[in-house]
């Protein structure tokens, strides 16, 4: 364990879809210096989604260079790191020479579809084991997909210097001297070959989509060693690797029972606490979002079921580049409250994930619309969506008794007025929303039992509103008759 001081630091860094972050903060919670590096989305054809996988490297060493050197001599007093990322990316490299055989292939996407149709019969069992449903957004068929498809990863394993998994294990590779081939259990269990019990790759998974073994890291828990970062004179040990989605849920401290936790970005994600207990339900995911070192045994496992909305920030990106010259997300609060009677959005952007499940949804509107419309529209199925998922976590346990949202779209009060509305439950959202650095903070900082937030949020108390309730309840039927039809 660290030698915590109370002039200890902490450097996290939050690889996301848009831009790397480092982030400093203290044992106190306050964040004392940001950096950040922009990286490039590329969609080079139908339903591809990649990242260089270069510069998402770079971006990260330059954020964290650019950290340090705010810091003046205070940096001496880091005394751990932490690196969150995107759950489902995945990429291949040589795991000699480190140079990446591929690009970076995001969760959004879903290119190798139709292979993956072939194990529908499997899909009940594949829930069983991962926690996940059968879908192209997880890492398995995209790792199939490249050693079928790019001949330097064929050869790489042909050679045996071939690795590949989790994006996570790709940048904690560069990041560290000591270049270990480390998995961390959050990022594992989303490439779809990963068992919730046993805490290690599935053989029989590894046997089902022809996975070689020796080209996966090696599985640890989330707080482990997994190197050395050598920077300005410096020896930080990184000594926790974690999801995005995951550690945005303990920003503002331990989980609550009695909270749904909404963040929100590139997709939007609802989750609620099971503990230690791996609760399944039919059409949402168990996932694990924490796991302690081995020797606290299987109480220190954090899991919670989980609703994902994949078209949130990108379906308002989506729409926006249907409009290039409306700045959609400027204009967003005024029509949030102009609007009253806005289209039906059916929302598969980025494919339909729960609770419906259907990776080739065609999204559309119900009714012809302007720009300002459509937007509402959008934003109205993105709050559909998380109630649909949130009816079926109440299936399982009782309701929650409020809603805690953070992430971009957190800063739209008519999105959090309507989630109250429609939900009937009081909504908080924090002062600062951007979750994933401050709660990946507090897990670096062995979860302190105080961890305050530097200020007081915003509630928003659920109103009357018959409008919002009808247009659910129509999304709803026309959501399910699309499916019946597809």
């Amino acid at each position: 364990m660290d030698f915590i001081t109370p002039n200890s630091l902490y450097l996290c860094i939050d690889q996301g879809g848009h831009a790397s972050r480092a982030i400093i903060f203290n044992h106190e919670g306050e964040m004392i210096s940001s950096a950040y590096c922009d990286v490039n989305t590329e969609h080079p054809a139908k339903h591809y989604v990649e990242l260089n996988a270069d510069e998402v490297i770079e971006s990260i060493k330059l954020s964290v260079k650019e950290v340090l050197g705010n810091l003046g001599d205070k940096k001496k007093n880091i005394i751990s790191a932490a690196l969150a990322t995107q759950r489902s990316n995945i990429v291949c490299w040589n795991k000699k020479t480190g140079e990446a055989l591929s690009p970076i292939i995001s969760w959004q996407d879903r290119r190798n579809t139709d292979w993956l149709e072939q194990f529908n019969d499997k899909n009940e069992a594949i829930h069983k084991t991962t926690g996940l449903f059968l879908s192209p957004h997880y890492g398995a068929s995209k790792l199939r997909w490249c050693l079928e498809n790019i001949p330097e990863v064929k050869d790489a394993l042909d050679e045996n210097n071939l690795a590949f998994g989790p994006m996570s294990s790709f940048i904690t590779y560069h990041l560290v001297k000591e270049k270990f081939l480390l998995a961390d259990p959050v990022n594992a269990s989303r490439t779809q070959l990963w068992n919730l019990k046993t805490h290690h790759w599935d053989d029989e998974l590894l046997e089902l989509f022809d996975i070689p073994l020796s080209a996966l890291p090696h599985c640890v828990p989330s707080i482990h060693h997994y190197g050395t970062i050598e920077l300005d004179e410096l020896n930080i040990p990184l000594r926790l690797v974690t999801g995005d989605q995951s550690a945005a849920m303990y920003a503002y401290g331990r989980l609550q029972a009695n909270t749904a936790y909404v963040n929100t970005g590139t997709g939007a994600f609802i989750s609620r606490s099971s503990g230690p207990l791996a609760l399944y339900s039919r059409r949402l995911l168990t996932s694990l979002i924490f796991r302690d070192s081995e020797l606290r045994g299987d109480s220190q496992n954090h899991f919670v079921l989980e609703g994902t909305v994949n078209g949130a920030g990108s379906a308002l990106d989506w729409l926006g580049k249907q409009y290039p010259d409306t700045n959609i997300y400027n204009n967003l609060p005024e029509w949030l409250n102009e609007i009253e009677k806005p289209p039906l959005f059916l929302n598969g952007v980025s494919g339909l994930a729960s609770p419906f499940w259907s990776p080739n949804f065609i999204s559309k509107f119900d009714r012809q619309a302007n720009v300002n419309e459509k937007a509402v529209a959008v934003v109205e199925s993105i709050i559909f969506l998380l109630k649909a998922c949130l009816d079926e976590m109440c299936k399982l346990s009782s309701p929650p008794e409020q809603i805690q949202i953070t992430g971009g779209l957190a800063s739209l009060e008519g999105l959090n007025q309507r989630l109250a509305d429609l939900s009937g439950l009081p909504v908080y959202t924090p002062t600062e929303c951007e979750a994933t650095a401050r709660g990946t903070a507090y897990l670096l900082a062995n979860q302190p039992t105080h961890w305050p937030e530097q200020g007081a949020g915003q509630w928003f108390e659920p109103e009357d509103n018959s409008a919002l309730q009808q247009r659910y309840e129509k999304w709803i039927s026309q959501m399910l008759k699309n499916m019946r039809n597809k």
